[in-house]
This record gives C-alpha cells, structure tokens and sequence, in this order.
C-alpha cells in the first residue's frame, strides 16, 4: 500500500490522536498497583446485544472504507498507484505478492493501523476476536489485489491484519471504556466524539443504527468496567549517537503507560482481557514524534499458583514493537530502527507482596517473529531502510516497589535475533535495478537488537512522582556481503509522571 507525504502525515497524527485517548479513556490508577478496584461486569443485555452479528453490514464498511480511501487517494491526492484499472487488476495476479519499498512507519504502523479500522468494521458489528480477524484479512486483500498499481505486498499481507487485530482490539476496548448510553447533553457528545476517534469503525456504525443518540437504563459497554491503571509521564530526553556526547540531541518527552484488567485472573481465555499499553513521544530535531510503541495482549492463560503473598500465571500472548529514529544531524548513524507487527509467544507472570515492606513484580515472554524489520546499513531504496525479517525475542523485566509505592525501580530488557534470508545477489547494484521489479527482504544478514531499560521513580506528593529512566540501544548485524557492524546509542529522561 502507498500513500502520498502528506497522507501520511495526517493518518500518523490521526493514530497518534487514538493512541492517548485510548491511554486516557479510562478511569484508572497507578499501572503497577498493588490494589485496583474491583471490575464491574458489563450487563446481561448490552452483551446480548453486543453479540448480534451483522455480517454484511461489516463487509459493506470494509469495502466502503477500502472505496472511500481509494478515491481520496485517486481524485484528492491524484497518487500515481491509484490509477487502477481492469489490466492493472490483472497484472496484479498475475505478478502476485513481492517484498515492497514502503518506509518503516507506513508498512509497521500504518498498515497495522488500517488493519485494525477493518477489525473493528467486525468487532462493533457483533463479531468476536477470531472473527473480526478475517476482516482484516479480507479488506487487507481486496486492497492489495484491486485498489492500487502496485504490485501485491507480502508483508502488507501480514503485518495489516496480524497488527491489525491487536492495534483494534486495543482501541475497541478503550472506546467501549469511554462509551455511556445512560449519559446525555455535552457529556454524551463528547464520549461519542472521543469513542469515534478511539474507533472509527465502531463510530460509524453507531451512527448508521442510531446508537449513538440512544439513550438506555444500562451503559451499553460490552466489557463493564475493568481494572485499568495508567500513568502518565512529561519531561526532557537526552538521545547520545554512538556514545558521544558531542552527538547529543535534547527535547521534550511524554510517555504513557497503561495496564488493562487483572494479570493474575485464575482462567482466561477471552483475548485482550489483560493488555499493557506503552507510547512513548518525544520532540527532538530531525526526529520522529512516535519514537516507541509496545502492547502485550494476553490471549489465554491460567493461574498455576495462588497464595497469600504469592502469584504466578502463564498464557499465551500477543505482541506488537515499534522503536524509530532518524539520522542524528552531524553524523551520518541512524540510532536505530525495529518495526515487529506480527509476534506471538508465551508469558509468565510472577509477584511477591509485602515482603519486609518491599513488593516484587516479574515477568518472562519469549515469542517467535513472524514478520519484523530491522534498520539496515546499506539497503536503501525509495523510502525504505531496514530489512524485513524472522525470528524470536525474549522479553524479561522486574519491578521493585518500596513501602507501598513510596519507590520503586523497574529494570525492562527487550532482545531480538532477526533473520533475513530473501536478499538480493551479491555484487547487485541496486541504483540500476527497477525497484518495482525488485523482490527481496534486504540484505542478506542476521541481526541482535537489544533494549534495556532502568526506570526509577519516587513518590513527591500525592499522586505525582518523579521519574528518572535510562534507556540503552545496543544492535549487532552480521551481512553476507558486508563487513559487521555494531551500534550502540542511549537515552536519559527526567520526567514528571501523574498517577491516576
């Protein structure tokens, strides 16, 4: 899939929007408590209501919102890949799906973003989360096969409805959580307003059935009222290229972190009952805004222990990753660069309360990547600059907490080892290949990415708390045709962060 700068620029700031009214939408406390409310359950009838599956009303929105940003992006935006026709549809199968040039936020975040509006086209229209999957699956499809020139995109074809699905079940619930039918006036207007944002799929088709005016006895929330808790942290970053501080850049920093329903639930097997939600933003030079993004979704699991200071639970989970930078003005380093929209993998949960006034929180995922990408040092074509990947990651972090949250310290380590084996022949001059023709993951390589990340935190007054984190990025690529090269950046926020 294509789209033009400018776009680009507005679905970016778009989804961005989304991304903080889902970390703000619900009412929430501190993310690591060690008390949370009680969840409310949802109402017999707005869940039997909820259920009603209405097929072809999601197909229709799917197909519309696939005709609807074909036309803007033909009529409005006059790209070249949306002058579609009959033998351009025909060529399309005829080629099949190649390995595309996009750049890092459009085929990571972006793709996944529109998978998740055809998602929800499912999800608000009765349908559960395995079903709404195959919505994403097919408006993915129709786009690829039909709506533009460009040939068909394998990872477009992956990282739309896998990305998609946790993207949209993310903001479905946040939307669900901001959604009141009991309410009326200016304050019915803006949570309808803020549910359409969250999920505009959802928002329209409460538009075309008259919901979003209805006013009932019962809130119309499919999930009720779940543990939430959320905090939210503004500051400076330092980003240091190479480890040298002459190459420092200095900005403004905001990060969001939210934690969705009980960790320790006995049995769970509806996906997305428990999620973590982290953004991070940040406002540097020759910088993108959405530097990180990280969710981990559960989609199963089960207590194994259950004592009175003692928790552990293991599932099934859903992952998606996003890290990205540019070029740091003076040298010519990009930090680094990691889009994985398709990752899933195993989880153990583990925690330890009040021992000696100290409580003990730790968690264990090793996941395999199905679909990845990764910055390169030498593939560059069009907008792209990374390789496309396989692989697994291993996820471990633990989280100290003194005196009922008076400090706390929080140490968070992320590693990839990335595969790309579909590259081009050595000795390719890539300024003299037709890139539309080209069909490769990038260089052939192997890659580490390593994250680590050491926060702490102490409690100035109520709830608001200071927060000192260090983060560093560590990358090692070995090439088949290159020499290997190792990177390595850092950066040091001090932030305030507000605990609700």
């Amino acid at each position: 899939m294509n789209y033009t700068m400018n776009y680009t620029t507005r679905r970016c700031l778009t989804a961005l929007v989304s991304i903080l009214l889902a970390a703000l939408a619900a009412q929430a406390q501190a993310p690591v408590s060690l008390e949370l409310p009680k969840a409310v359950p949802p109402d017999s009838t707005d869940v039997a209501r909820a259920e009603k599956r209405h097929f072809w009303r999601a197909s229709a929105e799917v197909v519309g919102f696939n005709l609807g940003l074909w036309a803007f992006d033909r009529y409005v935006q006059k790209g070249d890949f949306a002058y579609i026709s009959w033998n351009s549809i025909k060529e399309n199968f005829k080629v099949g799906f190649k390995w595309d040039n996009d750049n890092m936020g459009t085929n990571t975040f972006l793709h996944p973003y529109n998978g998740s509006l055809y998602y929800n086209a499912g999800r608000a229209n009765g349908f559960n989360y395995w079903q709404s999957a195959m919505f994403a699956i097919g408006g993915s499809a129709m786009w690829e096969m039909f709506m533009e020139r460009e040939y068909p995109s394998t990872n477009d074809i992956i990282a739309t409805p896998i990305g998609g699905t946790c993207l949209g079940e993310v903001f479905f619930r946040a939307s669900d959580a901001v959604l009141d039918d009991r309410t009326t006036g200016m304050n019915r207007v803006g949570r309808e307003f803020a549910g359409f944002i969250l999920s505009p799929m959802r928002g329209f088709t409460r538009l075309v059935t008259g919901d979003i005016w209805r006013h009932r006895p019962t809130s119309g929330r499919v999930f009720g009222t779940p543990n939430v808790a959320l905090q939210i942290s503004a500051g400076m970053k330092t980003l240091v290229c190479r480890g040298r501080f002459k190459h420092t850049l200095v900005g403004g920093s905001l990060r969001i972190d939210l934690e969705y329903g009980d960790r320790y639930e006995i049995k769970s097997k509806k996906p997305f009952d428990y999620f973590t939600f982290t953004c991070g933003l940040q406002f540097l030079r020759n910088q993108p805004m959405l530097s990180h993004l990280s969710i981990k979704g559960r989609l199963l699991a089960r207590e194994y222990l259950e004592e009175k200071d003692t928790h552990l639970s293991i599932g099934l989970f859903q992952h998606f990753d996003y890290y990205d930078s540019n070029t740091v003005p003076g040298t010519d380093e990009n930090p680094y660069k990691l889009g994985i929209p398709a990752e899933i993998g195993g989880g153990i949960l583990f925690r330890d309360v009040e021992r000696n006034r100290w409580t003990f929180d730790a968690y264990a995922h090793f996941n395999g990547v199905i679909l990845g990408s990764i910055l390169s040092d030498h593939y560059v074509e069009n907008n792209r600059n990374y390789n496309w990947a396989s692989g697994f990651a291993a996820k471990l972090g633990g989280h100290l907490v003194f005196n009922r949250d008076k400090f706390s310290l929080t140490v968070n380590n992320e590693f990839y080892r990335l595969y790309t084996w579909v590259g081009y022949r050595t000795g390719t001059d890539l300024s003299k290949v037709n890139e539309r023709l080209l069909n490769v993951q990038g260089d052939k390589s192997s890659a580490y990415f390593n994250v680590t990340e050491v926060t702490a935190q102490l409690r100035l007054w109520g709830n608001f708390y200071g927060s000192l984190a260090f983060t560093n990025y560590w990358r090692y690529t070995r090439y088949r045709d290159y020499p290997d090269v190792r990177s390595s950046s850092m950066a040091l926020c001090l932030r305030l962060a507000w605990k609700l």
